[in-house]
């Protein structure tokens, strides 16, 4: 079972939306969506889930206007995907992640932006909560603080740009 963050999630739902830059070169991530593709393909081959956190859900529904429904209609048609809510367990879990962030210096002591709000950072705590709760065992997110939260959980994390292309027509395309 593995858990899409927005970002991830959006380029599978939204054909408009913003590719995540490589981390190390700056630049957008080359077939960002194809390379989401091919991991559901995968992932729907290997009979694994994919897990979308109701907070998940909720940033992307925000901002989804018109398309609301239709990206619910493709959330619930396949199979592939579960929507998992932020129930008691992954209180539980975000609980604990909380309290040893205080321990260790403060709720801000793992956020990639210092100067991040409160709300960010128990939201992307809550999404990593879900993942544990719920079993998985990898999340895949281009947000820092999300993909940092999973590390430091014990889950294994991906950005797109660490994802594998898609494999590329024999055949070729001829041009006409």
């Amino acid at each position: 079972m593995v858990v899409f963050d927005t970002s991830v999630l959006l380029l599978v739902l939204d054909p408009n939306a913003k590719v995540p830059d490589d981390p190390v070169t700056g630049e957008s991530v080359e077939k960002a969506a194809e390379r989401i593709q091919h991991l559901i393909t995968n992932l729907t081959a290997d009979k694994k889930k994919i897990v979308i956190p109701t907070p998940v859900l909720s940033e992307v529904l925000v901002h989804a206007g018109d398309a609301m429904q239709s990206y619910l209609d493709q959330l619930n048609e396949q199979s592939v995907f579960r929507i998992a809510h932020f129930d008691q367990k992954a209180a539980i879990e975000c609980a604990l992640s909380m309290r040893d962030a205080i321990l260790r210096g403060g709720h801000r002591i793992d956020a990639a932006n210092p100067d991040v709000s409160k709300t960010k950072i128990k939201f992307d705590r809550q999404i990593v909560a879900i993942a544990k709760a719920e079993g998985a065992h990898t999340v895949y997110a281009d947000d820092l603080d999300v993909y940092n939260y999973a590390r430091r959980a014990g889950l294994v994390a991906f950005r797109t740009v660490e994802l594998d292309l898609p494999p590329e027509d024999p055949q070729g395309a001829l041009e006409l």
